[in-house]
């Protein structure tokens, strides 16, 4: 069964604001609801104003009470596999046993450099994610975890309480295909990219199963899932997006409802067991009422 999701991102707005999102997203009937891990605005205007993504995250568990709570994705540049671990056990407890974690490498170096926090290679950035995801899974699922890696390095490491789900879901965000891909076939419970055309995420898809096939993995056991933008006219993709407008044009929800229904229904045939919903401030809630109808959300969720 394909999940609707809603992605609300926490810059330029405030935190009444917000909550009215998540609650209206799920009075509406989406599955999941998902914040994300940035500092600064994630365009290119380098406005500051951003809410801090743990806190948002325990703050979505407790003003929800049916949706998924996930975060994609938080950047292991500036998240210690351990701490993480340990924030999102007790967020799960918050949230009655509805969290997921999102692990990702971290793209936006701008606020890296406003911080004075290191922005290595992509290369090690990404060997970075891969032992992240290592830890986290560990300390999420057994009750002691040794990992002796570049770095990260845990000594019979424990996570107490236990998280409130047995196998609390583990994603990994990107779209890297030589390695990225290759670290959601390893430790991912779910992978999603954000903002890829229909055909460049079934092709995406396709070298994921190969990477499957190559560790030994059964792709079922990864949900799939792609983010959309959101912009019923031309100007709300232009005020959400700042300058990076053109480039969220190919993955946007835009012109009639028949339209957004066809190019979702191009994920669904492409593998998407997912497609969540990509909103920023101004928040447009008709906008996102109108999405829900003409996908059926809430229909899609009774079945």
């Amino acid at each position: 069964m394909t999940v609707f999701g809603v992605h609300a991102g926490l810059q330029n707005t405030t935190m009444r604001d917000l909550i009215d999102v998540w609650h209206h997203a799920e009075a509406l009937g989406f599955g999941w609801v998902s914040v994300w891990d940035h500092f600064y605005a994630a365009d290119a205007s380098g406005r500051p104003e951003c809410f801090e993504a743990v806190a948002a995250h325990a703050a979505l568990a407790c003003e929800t009470s049916t949706v998924t709570c996930g975060c994609l994705v938080y950047s292991v540049g500036y998240r210690h596999p351990t701490v993480l671990a340990n924030a999102i056990a007790t967020i799960d407890h918050l949230s009655g046993g509805r969290a997921a974690l999102g692990l990702g490498a971290g793209w936006h170096q701008a606020e890296y450099d406003a911080y004075g926090i290191p922005f290595p290679s992509a290369g090690v950035r990404l060997a970075q994610l891969d032992e992240a995801a290592q830890c986290c899974r560990g300390l999420l699922r057994d009750e002691s975890t040794t990992f002796d890696g570049e770095y990260f390095q845990l000594r019979d490491a424990k996570c107490e309480p236990r998280p409130f789900q047995e196998a609390l879901p583990i994603w990994i965000g990107g779209g890297g295909e030589r390695k990225t891909l290759r670290t959601v076939a390893k430790w991912a419970d779910g992978w999603n990219v954000p903002f890829v055309s229909p055909d460049e995420f079934a092709r995406k898809r396709q070298v994921l199963l190969q990477h499957c096939e190559d560790v030994g993995r059964d792709p079922a056991e990864i949900r799939c899932a792609v983010n959309v933008a959101l912009a019923w006219k031309d100007e709300d993709l232009v005020e959400q997006f700042d300058g990076l407008a053109e480039f969220f044009r190919g993955a946007a929800l835009t012109g009639s409802d028949e339209e957004a229904r066809d190019k979702v229904g191009r994920y669904i045939e492409g593998g998407a067991d997912q497609v969540n919903i990509a909103l920023r401030a101004p928040w447009q809630p008709d906008g996102l009422e109108r999405a829900a109808a003409a996908l059926g959300v809430k229909e899609q969720g009774k079945s």
